[in-house]
């Protein structure tokens, strides 16, 4: 009997009152058709600015790659103008002409190190585009959880006011026949008013939570809108050490640390290598009065007094930045995944206690006191009371809930992707 009236209560009262986000003056519109968590994470990935700003930065990378894998372009230079003799016995005039071919080659080393590097930087923004992707679903899960709790709250609060509504017009039927002195009509009317302000409340935190699931999705839910869904239920065969192993392994993150710790080691090895400098291969076609040639060379500038020092120096220090900055990264994980796998577990043995007996007893303690109520046994009071309680107990059932659904979604941002 026992489980039968929990799995009653916590299936009336949950499974129940989904979509209650309309005030009740519009109830009778038609209500838009609901959106699915899935469809909701599909809605963010195409929408959500980030998404935009990390795809812009793949394209980027791209460019920077094919820059790094470009040749040197040559160079023409041309000039020509009217020449003659000065002998005037041969009176000899023409057009002078001189054109320089210059062909610039760059060392096989210093090209093939910053064609790694932007190979590093493409890889890197891809890993990012896969972090971005992460934080886009987790941020999209809290704020669809929340939006669940929020609703679940307002409706809570409608049905407190609607009993408590009966309760004033049961007081006052009793007062006007004197079975109840007035100050019993006072406190039930006291009570009317908080229980409207906790519905106002309740109303204004729907009302932000819509909002901020909206903004997630880069406003692709439109104005008005519906969800359905259910909070996630609870996992088992999660272990600390196997997930903190998983996210080391492939987090985005890291994996796009890494990549910026490889880029910086060729970009090292392009500076070093960029003390070689180019060499320009020349040729020159020379025309004017009484003489004509064609000349070939060579042209190296000689690294005496400078060889990239300051550049060598830089991208060092680059490299050691990064490789930091994927020491704090791997540092933040583990951290964060050691929190939110916390919190999972005590989200769990919260609703456990709730589960367990808690709900139950919270029911029947106000079954009991508006029984006794009614019958003239209990007073006003310890129904308003009971009925707090019993309310209090279901929005702090749903809120461990919806703590362990977004520690969850956290979670699986943490380790980049729950098993």
């Amino acid at each position: 009997m026992r489980t039968g009236a929990i799995h009653f209560i916590s299936t009336a009262i949950f499974l129940h009152i989904l979509g209650a986000s309309l005030p009740v003056s519009q109830a009778a519109e038609p209500s838009p058709t609901p959106y699915s968590l899935n469809t909701i994470i599909e809605l963010a990935l195409e929408r959500n600015p980030t998404i935009t700003g990390a795809e812009a930065s793949i394209e980027q990378s791209r460019g920077q790659q094919a820059t790094a894998g470009a040749y040197l372009n040559p160079s023409i230079t041309g000039s020509a103008g009217r020449g003659s003799l000065r002998d005037p016995s041969t009176g000899v005039s023409v057009t002078e002409r001189t054109i320089t071919v210059e062909q610039p080659l760059e060392w096989l080393g210093k090209r093939a190190a910053r064609q790694r590097a932007a190979d590093a930087g493409l890889a890197g923004a891809l890993a990012g585009m896969d972090e971005i992707k992460v934080i886009v679903m987790a941020e999209v899960k809290g704020a669809f959880f929340q939006l669940l709790l929020a609703q679940q709250d307002a409706q809570l609060a409608r049905e407190n006011l609607k009993t408590v509504e009966d309760l004033v017009k049961l007081v006052g039927a009793r007062v006007s026949t004197r079975e109840a002195p007035k100050f019993e009509l006072v406190k039930a009317t006291v009570e009317l008013q908080k229980s409207r302000k906790d519905l106002a409340r309740a109303d204004n935190a729907l009302l932000v939570a819509r909002a901020k699931l909206n903004t997630v999705t880069g406003k692709a839910l439109g104005e008005s809108f519906a969800i359905q869904g259910e909070f996630e239920t609870v996992r088992s065969g999660l272990e600390l050490r196997v997930l903190m192993d998983q996210a080391l392994d492939r987090h985005p993150a890291l994996r796009r640390q890494q990549k910026a710790v490889e880029q910086a080691e060729f970009t090292i090895e392009q500076e070093r290598a960029s003390r070689m400098p180019n060499v320009a291969v020349i040729g020159q076609y020379h025309r004017e009065a009484g003489d004509e040639s064609i000349t070939a060379g060579l042209s190296v500038p000689l690294p005496i007094w400078y060889r990239r020092q300051g550049e060598i120096g830089a991208a060092m220090g680059a490299h050691r930045k990064a490789q930091a900055e994927r020491a704090r990264v791997q540092q933040d994980l583990e951290q964060t995944i050691t929190q939110h796998f916390q919190e999972v577990r005590t989200a769990q043995e919260q609703m456990q206690v709730f589960e367990q007996g808690l709900l139950y007893q919270a029911k029947e303690a106000f079954d009991i006191a508006q029984f006794s109520f009614r019958h003239g046994v209990a007073s006003l009071l310890e129904v308003i009371d009971a009925q707090r309680v019993y309310r209090q107990t279901l929005l702090e059932y749903a809120q461990a809930r919806a703590d362990h659904s977004i520690a969850l979604a956290r979670l699986e941002r943490a380790v980049g992707g729950l098993p």
